[in-house]
């Protein structure tokens, strides 16, 4: 279509004929999101708040059935790029923020510590130094005052602020980690997020969340204990990307329940549900 037939589709929007509007609204579906710009120009030059808030809907419906198919395609993909996977859980709701951006802010973090490691480092010293430049020079920390925010579970306001929660820092920490080429990944404990070092017989643990505290085993035993769970692999070994985004999808559903918004935690649990392979409750 021109863009003056689109223009003038988007005229029939608020035609008084119901049948009109409606068939108007589902042609506008079908062209996806390219219209969106043509939307946004008719919401700022009509005066009209039914017809802004109308536009309001379409451009939602429009950007969640995109991130919908973008997840897919994202999981189906191999879910390789965790950042990618992140970015896309942020842009439901913010979808203005480019994925460049979250890509900048990592790149020169990981320069920074890039410059703190050197040869033949203990993995332990690896993770001290990595600890020190996040957590005492950049001053990375836990969020605890907004713990359950949805705002807490964007990776770009985490990046800016400088506070996460644990999904979000651990994302930080591990990306830089493998940028550096250490072996560190995630594991999804029940009610909190860390991170693994893991190779050659060498294994241990990372609590972001507590400024890269480093913990045993034993630890992680005590923790599941403490919990009333029997200890299973899931505790203990390295999940993948597409595990990672599912907890962050989870994550951000839980904490539109807890702020009563009933409407976005049910879109997000549908998001969760299309890159699920299981129950998404689980």
């Amino acid at each position: 279509m021109t863009k003056n037939e689109i223009k003038a589709l988007i005229s029939l929007l608020d035609d008084i004929d119901y049948e009109v509007a409606s068939h108007v609204e589902q042609k506008i579906v079908s062209l996806g999101e390219s219209i969106i710009p043509f939307l946004e120009e008719e919401w700022e030059e009509t005066l009209d708040s039914d017809l802004q808030k109308k536009i309001e809907d379409l451009i939602h419906n429009l950007q969640f059935e995109g991130l919908l198919q973008r997840l897919k395609d994202w999981k189906e993909g191999g879910g390789q790029d965790l950042i990618e996977g992140m970015w896309l859980v942020n842009t439901y709701m913010y979808p203005d923020v480019e994925l460049s951006t979250l890509t900048r802010s990592i790149e020169q973090l990981y320069f920074d510590a890039w410059t703190h490691m050197k040869e033949s480092m203990h993995p332990y010293d690896q993770v001290k130094a990595l600890n020190n430049v996040l957590f005492r020079e950049k001053r990375f920390s836990a969020n605890t005052k907004n713990f359950h925010s949805p705002s807490n579970s964007m990776l770009h306001l985490a990046l800016e602020t400088k506070r996460g929660n644990p999904l979000t820092l651990c994302v930080i920490y591990m990306t830089i980690a493998q940028k550096l080429d250490l072996p560190v990944y995630g594991v999804n404990l029940p009610n909190l997020f860390i991170l693994t070092y893991k190779l050659d017989g060498v294994q241990f643990y990372i609590n972001v969340y507590n400024k890269g505290l480093m913990l045993s085993k034993a630890d992680i035993d005590n923790y599941i204990v403490q919990l009333n769970l029997n200890p299973v692999d899931i505790f203990y070994e390295p999940c993948s990307n597409v595990e990672i985004v599912k907890r962050a999808l989870r994550n951000l559903a839980f904490s539109f329940e807890k702020t009563n918004d009933l409407e976005k935690a049910t879109e997000v649990t549908k998001l969760l549900t299309a890159i699920s392979d299981d129950d998404p409750a689980i």
